[in-house]
């Protein structure tokens, strides 16, 4: 099965979004009646006595309370993730194999690995910064380094880098509210 359509957004009964599940869980709640199907994908998924199409957004049936923000796990592809796979410092789109994570203090100088310390940097612009402060090395950061807040932490941890055409419309809220934080 795809990537794409291996995984089902799920909603809260209020239509916020909560996580995103694999297409196998998705089945389950579907059969337990726990969620409403709003989208499906294309394919289908087949036993002795039924046939389903894969969920791609399903809604619980009962409203759950959820802790305010979930956090994400701070790692290197997060960090990628947050800033968009783009060097903080020329403001330049790069493949993966041409990041690196920098310090924005650098640990030599007591900087440590946290999300409001570190971002993501082409090894151009890192090996020019070195172990000084963006100051030090006449750099710029395009913004300073935060934690990511809201679904994007669902997204992040999953690794996603894009989302279904189908998800959209439940997302563009939560991106609206992240933009404006």
């Amino acid at each position: 099965m795809r990537a794409a359509s291996s995984r089902s957004l799920l909603l809260n009964a209020s239509y916020e979004p909560l996580r995103i599940v694999d297409w196998k869980r998705a089945v389950t709640l579907v059969l337990l009646n726990k969620v409403e199907v709003l989208e499906e994908y294309p394919r289908e998924v087949r036993s002795v006595s039924i046939t389903l199409r894969v969920p791609s957004i399903l809604r619980l049936t009962k409203f759950i309370r959820r802790a305010p923000r979930a956090r994400v796990q701070f790692s290197r592809s997060s960090v990628f993730a947050r800033d968009a796979h783009t060097c903080q410092y020329d403001g330049r789109a790069y493949p993966l194999a041409d990041l690196t994570i920098d310090h924005v203090i650098p640990r030599t100088a007591g900087g440590r690995s946290t999300w409001d310390n570190v971002v993501t940097c082409c090894t151009e612009c890192n090996r020019r910064k070195g172990g000084r402060t963006p100051e030090q090395a006449g750099l710029t950061l395009i913004r300073p380094p935060s934690r990511p807040q809201g679904m994007g932490n669902v997204l992040f941890s999953n690794g996603l880098k894009a989302v279904p055409d189908s998800w959209r419309p439940y997302l563009s809220s939560l991106s609206t509210r992240r933009e404006s934080s």
